[in-house]
């Protein structure tokens, strides 16, 4: 006998997090699928930028925001499945069949697609040989600063997330230059101003043309610049490079043609604000779904994911409450709200 889940979350990253945490509130079988390793999504990418948009929540970094998810989204017991690559959606009568690149089949009655960018990859630097520095010191993201304190750092890319780790590494670093292809980086102003106040060193029209190894063959010791305008280049001796040329994103899921999806610049889902899609039983949350009064922020991806999880609760039993009751209120956190100030009580006693 096949195991029938009420909803399926395909992506785990904010958006498929909190559904799964919202889903089991509403007391739905879940299963939330990953085609990653690791669950969190793209913010897995800057594991120690501090994010600051979460109502009432402090300053937290983004590795650690992504472990207080993944702890939330497990309240619950939801499946969850890494590593899993969903490649294609078909419905059969009143059930979904999710068929992976494993060979695997998945049932479900309605769906939530949370995957928002995609399956996201770095876009590489395209020199010969720079491959083999990936294990050194090339880097496609930030993991820690702790590796960059009085190094003398050169960042490739003119984007937000270039501009931001110069500014956060400027304090730390020997020295930081961001060397850029175009006229005009594209990052927000008040980023590049606060960069150049930092003394971070910008030279635009400029690319990496040349990696030079260390003798032990180990590690890049020199770069080679050059800049479009004058033609010329220069050598430079460095401890850190770090490319930032933006993501390739892969949407990876396909659907039957009976129930293909509506789409807005040929990848994302159009719906509404309630979460619903063009297609009956298939939901979808955070980036990937657009609407009209769309907030595309932290803040807005939670609400996405309440919403779509309200209106597949309503859609699987009609007679069901629109929302869901507020936490404080809602016996499924009795013994768990015990249990928090019992430990809270106890530690203010010592």
């Amino acid at each position: 006998m096949q195991n029938i889940y009420d909803v399926t979350i395909i992506g785990g990253g904010p958006a498929g997090l909190y559904s799964a945490f919202y889903s089991g509130l509403r007391g739905l079988k879940t299963k939330l699928i990953e085609s990653q390793q690791e669950l969190g999504g793209k913010v897995l990418l800057y594991p120690e930028k501090l994010i600051w948009d979460v109502g009432g929540h402090p300053p937290v970094l983004g590795g650690q925001f992504v472990k207080q998810l993944i702890e939330q989204a497990k309240t619950f017991e939801p499946t969850i499945l890494t590593n899993t690559k969903v490649d294609f959606i078909e419905r059969h009568d009143d059930l979904f069949i999710i068929r992976t690149s494993k060979g695997e089949q998945h049932y479900s009655k309605t769906i939530l697609l949370a995957i928002g960018g995609g399956i996201i990859s770095p876009q590489k630097l395209t020199l010969e040989g720079a491959e083999k520095y990936e294990m050194t010191n090339l880097h496609y993201t930030v993991q820690s600063y702790q590796r960059f304190v009085d190094k003398e750092i050169i960042i490739s890319g003119g984007g937000n997330a270039a501009i931001d780790w110069a500014v956060e590494l400027s304090p730390i670093a020997k020295n930081v230059t961001v060397v850029y292809r175009s006229e005009q980086l594209s990052a927000h102003e008040a980023t590049i101003e606060e960069a150049i106040k930092a003394g971070v060193q910008i030279e635009c029209n400029t690319t990496i043309t040349k990696l030079t190894a260390n003798t032990e063959k180990t590690a890049i010791q020199f770069v080679t610049c050059e800049n479009s305008q004058t033609q010329q280049s220069y050598t430079r001796q460095i401890d850190e490079v770090i490319v930032s040329h933006g993501y390739n994103r892969e949407s990876s899921v396909e659907f039957d043609e009976a129930i293909a999806l509506s789409k807005k610049d040929d990848y994302y889902f159009e719906g509404k604000a309630t979460g619903e899609t063009v297609h009956p039983g298939i939901f979808a949350a955070g980036d990937i779904l657009t609407f009209e009064g769309k907030v595309n922020l932290l803040i807005g991806t939670f609400q996405d994911a309440a919403n779509a999880v309200n209106s597949i609760k309503t859609y699987l039993e009609p007679s069901a409450y629109r929302y869901g009751m507020v936490s404080s209120h809602n016996d499924l956190f009795k013994e768990k709200n015990r249990s928090i100030i019992e430990k809270q009580l106890v530690k203010a006693s010592k």
